[in-house]
Formats: C-alpha cells, structure tokens, sequence
C-alpha cells in the first residue's frame, strides 16, 4: 500500500505545474476538487499501462494491496470467435490448420508394419509357462517391450494400460498377450475413427451436422468389402439409411448436430466398422442394420407400401408396416407429430418410423412414441390418455368379434406396471425406469401385441404343453 501512495504522492508532485492551469480553466472549483480530477487522470495513466503490458507482466504486478484492480483483466482469455462467414481467408486458415493438426495426430498412430512388430516382441518376451494356449508377460517384460519398441509404442505401453488389463486378467501378477495387442489394436482404431470423423467436423467444435456425417458414410462406402456389390444408384439411400440410426439414437431433442465422442462410444458403431471385414454370416448380417441386405430390406419394404409409387406414403398406405394391426389412431397420431410433406411421409421420417418401433425397449425410442402419446402435450399420459389410444383396440377388438375388454382394467394395470411417481399420471422418466416401457407402448397402439400380452398365460401353457408332448 505504501508503494501505491508514494507512486500516487510523486504523480501528484509533477502534477502540481498544472494546478495553477487547472485553476485558470475551473476558478469555480475548489482544491479538494482539483485534487479529486488529478487522481482521476492518473487512475487513467494507470488502466491504460495495464492493459499495454503483456500478459505475464500483468500477473506479476498488484496494484492494490491484496486484490488487484480490476481483476477481470488477469483472467485468461478462454473463449475465441470462429471467423466470420464472410471473412474467407481466416475460414480457411483454419481449416488448414486442422488438416496438418490432425494429419500430425494421424503419423504419431502405428501401422501394419508397427503392428507386427509389437506382436512379434510381445511373443519373443512374453513370461513362461504358457496357460493353456494362451502367452502372459508380467510387468518387468512389458516395460522392456515398450523400450525396445521405441517411444512411437510407449504412448500405448504405459503402467495405467498394464494395471487396467490386469484388473480382468486370471493370471496373478501377469495379463494376456493377445489381451493387450487387441487393446492397442482397438485403441489406435478408435483414434484413427476419431481423426476420420473430426476431417469433416468444419467449424472444429467436436460436433457433426446431418450433412458431415453423410460425407463421410458416403466416402466410407469404397473402403468396405461387405458394400462392394452395392449399386451406385442405391448409394444416396443407402447413406441416409446409415445416418439415421445415428441421429436417431445419439440427437434424441433433434438439435441437428451429433457429438463424435458419442459416435466413437455408442455400441453400433462397431456394427458399421464390421463391414472391412472380407467373410460375414448371411445371419449376422441379416441383423446388422448397416448391413446392405438389411438396408436394401428396409428401402424394399418403404417402396412395397407406397401403392401410388409417388416415393411419399400415406396414412392408409402406413397401416401396411409390420403386422398390419397398428391401430388409425396411433397412425393419426404420428402424422400429427412427424414431419410430413402435404401430409405424407418420407423416407427419412419412415425411417425414425421404424427405428422407433423396432427397438421399443431404448430411450431414444420410448421418447419418440411419447411424444406421439403425449396427446395433449402436458409432459405425462393420465388415465384420459390411455383410454384415448386405448378405443383403437377397442374397436379391432368388436371388429374381430372378440370379448370386449374393460379399460379400467387395462389401466390399473398399466400404473401397476409403471408405478408412476404421482399414482395419476405417467412421466416419460416413469416409463424409461420402469422396465416395462416397451409392453405399456405396444398395448396401446397395436393390436396383435395387445392380443399375445393379454392371452400370455394361455400361450405359455400351450408352448409347456407342446414341449412335454414332443418329450
């Protein structure tokens, strides 16, 4: 402080030449207020040299004992404006930055030649006796692998890789060979899928829009095997079939934009990725949806619906998905909610359509259907609600002559399956935590699923029967 005060007292000093003048320019004024415009001029000399000097300089300099005046100018700048659309050279700047950043992170990955030479040092030291067929190394081998290897492998070969394979491992004090090169093997693909990904992230913010995604899905179509006999005609369907399970699951709010860290975590991608492979089982692919038989299915069965052959479907020509039992109020409900063009759907509606319905146990698909529930868009389904979707049934019920069904019943059941937090409405948290989300939804808008939940006991029995007959 006493510091502070003779800087003060000293300007004050060189400032007293200029009192006379300031008295001749405000003769009204008194001292003390001269006195206050002169401290003012030099708290000003003082703000500007802080802002003039450098960073480091400011961090080291306290005006003030204890705090320094104003302390928002030492924190660090943390935030950084993307260049203006206009602004055509920084944008590219940018980008070519990115592109070396990233080609840099792309040379520090090991390739095939690097891979064999990690598996050969791992088997030359790997640590007797062998269990079973499998090779152990313990720790003091791992280091030496790691610095033979060179510095390129020791990112990979570190003591947090050792001690987390050794977690699973069921050799004391040791962890598997094969364990550890597959763990490296996943780690620098995951990498290498991160660096693909962030190529076409333009803006560098982490995020993929509709249109990123669909670049490079369209130029991974060339590098995987299993797509070879794909049409090229077919290639735009078959990129928007991908994308969309995607967006589907990882953009449930719809926001438009997608996290790569969510695309290299979620559990498809591996699914995707499969498609390198030269040999996969007519089933498994059967199973995979990014497969090109599954993708030609799913496209063969949108274009099997649209009677009128306009590419767009209608309600009446929807009533045909699946079963044939979705019920017209349900149907009425999803042209409600869904994009539509002059109320028919497209192909990248449907197929949210069918992502939704065929995977009703996930979240992202319960939070579809809700919406779609959600009639009176209040947050939560009531007993009103229920009823609502449940006089579909109803009336296929009369229309194949079966005993009707009381939806007293029907409901009480339901809020016994659901135990809602408040015992009057339904949460879309209540469904998802329930376990039961998938058989609530399915009871309400289609029939057939109706029908086996509501004669489940007499299907059991019958299967029981059938089992000890063939016994």
């Amino acid at each position: 402080m006493s510091d502070f005060r003779e800087k003060l007292l000293a300007n004050l000093d060189k400032t007293k030449q200029n009192a006379s003048d300031l008295h001749h320019q405000y003769p009204l004024k008194t001292n003390d207020e001269i006195e206050d415009a002169l401290f003012q001029n030099y708290r000003t000399e003082v703000a500007k040299n802080v802002c003039s000097k450098q960073p480091d300089q400011r961090q080291t300099e306290t005006l003030i004992e204890g705090s320094p005046v104003d302390s928002y100018r030492y924190i660090p700048r943390f935030h950084f404006e993307l260049p203006k659309s206009a602004d055509s050279l920084a944008q590219k700047l940018r980008e070519e930055a990115r592109t070396l950043f990233l080609q840099k992170r792309s040379k520090e990955l090991l390739d095939n030649g690097e891979f064999k030479l990690l598996w050969s040092l791992l088997e030359k030291h790997h640590s007797p006796p062998l269990v079973g067929d499998e090779q152990y190394i313990n720790y003091e081998n791992y280091c030496k692998v790691g610095m033979i290897a060179g510095e390129k492998f020791r990112r990979y070969l570190t003591a947090t890789t050792f001690a987390r394979l050794l977690a699973s491992s069921s050799n004391p004090g040791k962890i598997g060979v094969i364990s550890l090169f597959n763990y490296t093997m996943r780690k620098v693909w995951l990498q290498q899928t991160r660096i693909g990904l962030s190529l076409y992230d333009y803006t560098g913010q982490g995020f993929l829009s509709e249109s990123d995604m669909e670049s490079y899905i369209l130029e991974l179509i060339p590098t995987f095997p299993q797509l070879e006999g794909l049409e090229k005609s077919f290639h735009s369907f078959y990129v928007c079939t991908t994308v969309r399970k995607f967006f589907f699951f990882l953009d449930p709010l719809r926001t438009g934009r997608i996290r790569i860290r969510d695309v290299l975590t979620c559990s498809f991608l591996d699914d995707l990725l499969e498609l390198r492979d030269e040999e996969i089982p007519k089933d498994a692919q059967e199973l995979n949806w990014f497969s090109a038989p599954s993708a030609l299915s799913v496209y063969g069965h949108y274009l099997n619906l649209d009677k009128d052959h306009n590419g767009m479907l209608s309600k009446k020509e929807l009533i045909g998905y699946g079963s044939g039992t979705l019920t017209p109020i349900f149907l009425e409900r999803v042209f409600a909610e869904c994009l539509t063009y002059d109320g028919e759907m497209d192909y990248k509606t449907y197929l949210d359509f069918v992502l939704a319905l065929e995977n009703r146990s996930e979240p992202q698909s319960l939070h579809y259907l809700f919406r779609i529930l959600d009639v009176e868009h209040k947050g939560y389904l009531t007993a009103f609600t229920l009823n609502y979707f449940f006089k579909g049934i109803q009336e296929e019920l009369s229309a194949h002559r079966a005993e009707p069904i009381n939806f007293d019943d029907v409901k009480d059941e339901i809020f016994d399956m659901v135990k809602p937090i408040d015992p009057t409405r339904i949460t879309l948290k209540d469904l998802i935590s329930c376990g039961h989300g998938e058989t609530v939804v399915s009871i309400l808008i289609e029939f057939h699923k109706f029908w086996a939940y509501e004669n489940r006991e007499v299907m059991v029995t019958s299967t029981a029967s059938d089992d000890t007959h063939n016994l």
